[in-house]
């Protein structure tokens, strides 16, 4: 028999498993993140609900294809969708590109075998090695001798691989716990579908392999992990975890380069050089990352920083009416090699070329000045200090 599945809930609103497959290259990594998180709420971007949408999209798409829905209910969806605030032309040219992959991919396990499984949108339980886990896969296909797992990636920053990713490998565990006793299967497949990127990438394993890297990596991390014991360590995958600004590990390993023994020899080696070199962008996003939190506290809930205050930074200054700018200078005299370069000539060039005074005197009320970002500094810089939002009294 011929099988397909579609599931209808809202992608957001899914149930997500604290050990989730999505998360695994950190938890695998640094097994004690997990409960350290749980003390913060979930957040979402606005890069993840324009994925979720994108994932609708598809599912809709794909379930017109597998004859899930009449061609008047898909009509009525599709002009639904249209009316989202992500929908585009270049994200339907990059849904398209998925589900025609997804469709030949079909088509090659129906065309393979007699009695494929074909899912979209399923969900997966790898509980046996990961405690009270589970996952969604965008779709399987169990044909043959082999259970493939395709998965679409709708970011454009980050490419993303499939050749050794855990959370392709857990999606594909759970898949062949659900089905494994069902189908002879011996080969898995794991692909990656990043249209925007235009990244496609598959891994491929063994049954075997995949169920040895379940029992002898997977479990034990997914055990301390559920527990919260076991070792932190700090790594790309701090990158979005919850914790990664104020994380003692985090800090203690980016501090590592600020404490290196700059005395002797009194000239960095070649080895240290490429230490430095190796490490900067770590230590640059870790830097940020603290800065960002400890400017969130201070703004958003009033949190009173030892030794610091909160400032306004320097504003740009801009014309008001550009237009108004060269009537004046005009009326006033001036030609237009003082008025002009190839556009109007920037506010302080012309500061400079007038003077600030006859400056202030003809274009002053040409000029606004946009507010300053808010910093945190040290409580000696000069600046004024000012308050946090009213708001942030209340919290």
């Amino acid at each position: 028999m011929n099988q397909t599945t579609v599931k209808a809930k809202n992608h957001a609103e899914r149930a997500h498993a604290s050990l989730s497959a999505s998360g695994a290259s950190r938890w695998l990594a640094c097994p004690p993140s997990v409960r350290l998180s749980e003390q913060y709420e979930e957040t979402t971007s606005v890069f993840a609900k324009e994925g979720t949408f994108m994932h609708e999209l598809s599912e809709l798409y794909l379930s017109y294809y597998l004859k899930q829905m009449t061609k008047t209910q898909f009509n009525k969806r599709l002009k639904q969708m249209k009316q989202n605030e992500f929908y585009n032309a270049e994200i339907e040219q990059a849904v398209q590109t998925y589900v025609d992959f997804a469709t030949e991919k079909m088509n090659e396990a129906k065309a393979t075998s007699k009695d494929p499984l074909i899912l979209i949108e399923e969900k997966v339980d790898f509980s046996p090695w990961v405690p009270a886990a589970f996952g969604t896969g965008d779709i399987i296909l169990i044909y043959g001798d082999r259970l493939e797992v395709i998965d679409l990636k709708g970011g454009k920053g980050v490419k993303v691989s499939a050749v050794e990713n855990p959370q392709m490998r857990l999606y594909a565990l759970g898949a062949l716990n659900n089905f494994g006793v069902l189908y002879d299967t011996q080969k898995i497949l794991m692909t990656v579908v990043q249209p925007r990127l235009d990244n496609i990438s598959t891994d491929e394993m063994k049954v075997d392999e995949l169920l040895e890297w379940a029992e002898t990596i997977v479990k034990p991390k997914a055990e301390l992990a559920f527990k919260g014991e076991g070792d932190f360590m700090a790594g790309e995958h701090c990158r979005f975890c919850k914790v990664k600004a104020t994380c003692r590990a985090r800090a203690e390993e980016n501090l590592k380069l600020a404490c290196m023994d700059f005395q002797k020899p009194p000239l960095l080696t070649d080895d240290e050089v490429v230490e430095v070199l190796t490490s900067i962008d770590q230590l640059m996003s870790w830097a940020k990352d603290v800065q960002e939190y400890a400017l969130n506290m201070a703004m958003d809930e009033n949190k009173q920083w030892p030794g610091m205050k909160l400032v306004e930074g320097r504003g740009s200054r801009k014309y008001s009416d550009e237009n108004a700018v060269v009537d004046a200078l005009t009326a006033a005299g001036y030609d237009g090699d003082v008025i002009y370069k190839k556009s109007l000539n920037t506010i302080t060039t012309l500061e400079k070329e007038l003077g600030k005074k006859k400056f202030q005197e003809l274009l002053g009320s040409f000029i606004t000045k946009a507010q300053g970002k808010v910093k945190l500094v040290p409580e000696e810089d000069k600046r004024p200090e000012i308050k946090a939002s009213p708001e942030a009294d209340f919290q």
